[in-house]
């Protein structure tokens, strides 16, 4: 995952290390549901369920979080899925 999201990762080493956890935990729970280890075959819904259903006892702030961590994962597949 590291390798994945390098060349759109920026910010500081804690915000760093912050979307790569986050970005594992995203991986574990979509190869755990639809067997879907590696992100570039990922569909939008597949980030979409994480966000919804992963996440929805989570607080409003770790939800947002999250939310950075889809967009650069979209991002870095070259993906429109979470717009600004």
């Amino acid at each position: 995952m590291e390798l994945f999201l390098a060349g759109v990762m920026t910010g500081s080493p804690a915000t760093r290390q912050r979307h790569l956890r986050q970005a594992m935990a995203i991986q574990i729970a979509i190869a755990a549901r639809w067997q879907r280890n590696n992100p570039w075959t990922w569909k939008r819904k597949h980030l979409v369920w994480f966000l919804n259903h992963s996440l929805n006892l989570k607080t409003e702030a770790t939800r947002y979080y999250y939310r950075l961590t889809a967009q650069l994962i979209a991002e870095r597949l070259k993906k429109s899925w979470f717009e600004s």
